[in-house]
């Protein structure tokens, strides 16, 4: 059984402002366009997000494709998040019917 749960886009779109949203693809994929309020999870701050991020919080996990984001949710429960979802169809499913944020300039 897995440490974390799918959820879909329709559902974690409803329950958004709910969730610490953390975004695993590539800074520069980030950068041209992410969901609402979302953190580029990676390596170089993953522990200030695991000290900063209350336990309780639900941790929504977006990758490309909801592919990748299983793998990252499993280790984000496995610290100790008792909510943690992994987005099925990922961030590409996502743009096609909702609000997406860039940080161009």
């Amino acid at each position: 059984m897995s440490a974390f749960q799918h959820i879909s886009i329709q559902d974690a779109a409803e329950k958004l402002d709910t969730f610490a949203v953390v975004d695993i693809r590539d800074p520069q994929s980030f950068a041209n366009g992410h969901m609402p309020d979302a953190l580029n999870l990676n390596n170089d701050n993953f522990a200030e997000f695991l000290d900063e991020t209350d336990k309780d919080t639900p941790v929504l996990v977006v990758c490309y494709h909801g592919v990748s984001s299983q793998q990252a949710a499993n280790v984000i429960a496995n610290q100790g998040y008792n909510r943690v979802f992994s987005m099925d169809g990922g961030f590409e499913a996502w743009k096609l019917n909702y609000t997406v944020v860039t940080d161009q300039a």
